[in-house]
């Protein structure tokens, strides 16, 4: 069953044998279950900013999604391009609508709150958008992009997506200060933070047209010889450039244009070295990918979205309104919460596999 939030980057036969994504998205999704505990659940008195742990934990926290949205832009674009000139004949196409709308959908089913609804009223944050709209946006967004330029050449395709990249990140800080009032909440919601969202498309969909580009120089690339060496050594340099030296480009560009917009990305200079965060963690999996095809590793990977789902029902209490957050929120001593984290990975992964192993065997 293929149950993850995207589908697999090597298909049925195993020529493009990219276990190192599968892998970089189970690190992913376990650092999201860990750090969804771990912000929810321990005592404010443990927070303490000067903490180096701490820190580094938050910090890692933090580099969590963006790898995650990469990812995703990486394994679906990346099988988009295995037909990329069939346009609106690619079947991957019609599979990623439905899979960008189901994800849509799940996205609001698990805001759906239960207990409220027996009480007559409705969840105020319904509307509000998550990881999983995003997610579900992204990936049409992306088939958007490709019916527009898969007649031309792919290059122009994989321009695009990293010029959209820059456009996002440069532009966040600017998205932040309209108003975007005049439309229904519903909507704005996917542009905005104001009503309390957490993942807009400005500037998240820029993550996943990263990981889309990327793709494509692998599709394009992969045979060549020393194809990984090549791949390790230009990930890490791009990355240690947006690291160190993003905020100083984009002042740059701001003294040199003279415009309000170069102005305010300043602010906003971190996405960029985010992003070269999330090419170093590229490079290291590359690295290791003889290592971590491992099929615990492979596994996870593959049934991301049910693990999703679960985490959120389990520890957020989607749907029925009843989760651990709810009783536990930030009451737990350091001691208990990462005991509890241990086990709430562990738990979680152990259902997710055993549930899909027995839908597998009843319906093989």
């Amino acid at each position: 069953m293929k149950n993850h939030i995207t589908t697999s980057p090597h298909d049925r036969s195993g020529t493009e044998r990219l276990y190192f994504i599968d892998a970089l998205r189970a690190w992913a999704i376990l650092m999201m279950l860990q750090g969804h505990f771990v912000s929810a659940l321990l005592a404010d008195r443990y927070r303490e900013e000067d903490s180096y742990i701490y820190f580094i934990w938050a910090y890692l926290r933090g580099v969590t999604a963006p790898v995650f949205f990469t990812v995703s832009g990486f394994i679906f674009t990346y099988l988009l391009f295995k037909k990329y000139d069939m346009g609106w004949s690619n079947p991957r196409v019609k599979k990623g609508i439905k899979r960008g709308v189901l994800l849509i959908f799940i996205g609001y089913l698990l805001q759906v709150r239960l207990d409220k609804l027996f009480n007559g009223s409705a969840n105020p944050d319904f509307d509000i958008v998550h990881v999983l709209q995003c997610l579900g946006l992204s990936m049409l967004l992306i088939i958007a992009l490709y019916l527009m330029t898969f007649r031309f050449n792919k290059y122009v395709f994989l321009i695009l997506l990293g010029s959209i990249t820059i456009l996002l990140f440069l532009s966040n800080a600017t998205f932040e200060l309209w108003d975007f009032g005049v439309l229904p909440d519903w909507l704005s919601n996917y542009i905005t933070r104001d009503n309390g969202s957490v993942f807009t498309i400005v500037p998240w969909f820029g993550f996943a047209t990263t990981g889309a580009c990327i793709s494509g120089f692998f599709h394009i690339h992969l045979s060549k010889k020393r194809f990984y060496l090549k791949a390790i050594l230009i990930t890490l340099s791009i990355g240690a450039l947006l690291i160190f030296h993003s905020y100083g480009f984009v002042k740059y560009l701001g003294n040199l244009i003279d415009i309000q917009f170069f102005h305010t990305a300043l602010d906003d200079s971190y996405l960029f070295a985010r992003l070269g965060v999330v090419l170093s963690v590229f490079a290291i999996f590359i690295c290791l990918r003889n290592i971590l095809n491992q099929k615990i590793f492979l596994d996870i990977g593959r049934n991301t979205l049910s693990i999703y789902i679960l985490h959120t029902i389990i520890l957020y209490g989607s749907i029925t309104g009843y989760g651990l957050s709810k009783y536990y929120h930030h009451s737990l001593s350091l001691l208990h919460v990462v005991l509890g984290a241990v086990f709430f990975l562990i738990a979680i992964c152990s259902i997710v596999l055993m549930a899909n192993k027995k839908f597998i065997r009843l319906f093989s």
